[in-house]
């Protein structure tokens, strides 16, 4: 049986990757910063938070047997892709990559090569996670759903999941029957309960909160939470937070 452990995490000790277009933090080892203690939670395996300069973006890349999953905080980002999907995502629009036998994909903050209009200005500044699938070598995939802002202003919102409860939430659909994603927007005061599961990650996406019995975390922040959960989390101003759910973990 697995020892209740909550770990927190704070924003500042995250891995950064700074380049002319790009700054990104990850939540665990990612691309040249590898550490073995930090490879995953559950089967969560990035928790990537990128901001992106507009007109750049990342080129034509592979993926293979992962399910990604993007949330965009503020600004849009453009998505294309070798199974000939294409789009605009944009706060509020969830979006769901299965790669399976494998996939080429592009993100870009450049909106106006698929809308037209005036270049713009505005970062893109978006969280992208990836979850291992419980089954390999699938069809690729792809699935987006628009998530109204008074619908994760109401507490906790399965935003996607592979778990047999949450079949007729609206949802995006992940290949991992053991692993879901919430998201709650709060107001000064206003709070949420998080689920018990055998795994759970908290990201603080924006503004702080306070977690019951761990005290302050800010933007940034994040917690892996091990057999335990119902704890509280109360905004202190107006916050987004993201739980994930998982009742796996990564086979060692």
């Amino acid at each position: 049986m697995q020892a209740a452990a909550v770990d927190i995490r704070r924003a500042d000790e995250r891995d950064k990757t700074k380049i002319d277009w790009l700054d990104s933090k990850h939540s665990f080892s990612f691309g040249g910063h590898y550490d073995p203690d930090n490879t995953h939670h559950g089967v969560l395996l990035v928790n990537n938070d990128d901001t992106v300069k507009p007109g750049m973006g990342f080129e034509t890349h592979p993926h293979r047997d992962m399910e990604i999953v993007t949330w965009v905080l503020r600004g849009s980002l453009v998505h294309q892709d070798s199974e000939g999907h294409n789009g605009v995502i944009y706060p509020g629009l969830a979006q769901r990559m299965s790669a399976g036998t494998g996939i080429l994909h592009s993100e870009k903050n450049d909106s106006w090569s698929l809308e037209g209009g005036d270049e713009h200005a505005e970062p893109v500044h978006f969280i992208q996670m990836w979850v291992v699938p419980d089954e390999a070598r699938i069809k690729p995939g792809y699935e987006q759903l628009e998530i109204g802002d008074e619908l994760l202003r109401g507490g906790l919102k399965t935003v996607a999941s592979g778990m047999a409860k949450h079949e007729f939430d609206t949802a995006i659909r992940i290949k991992n029957k053991f692993a879901a994603l919430h998201v709650a927007r709060l107001e000064a005061g206003g709070s949420v309960t998080l689920p018990d599961a055998p795994y759970l990650h908290l990201f603080v996406a924006r503004g702080d909160v306070e977690l019951e019995g761990a005290g302050a975390l800010r933007e940034g922040d994040a917690v892996r939470f091990t057999a335990t959960g119902g704890q509280k989390v109360t905004a202190t101003d107006a916050a987004e937070v993201m739980v994930w759910e998982m009742h796996a973990k990564v086979a060692a």
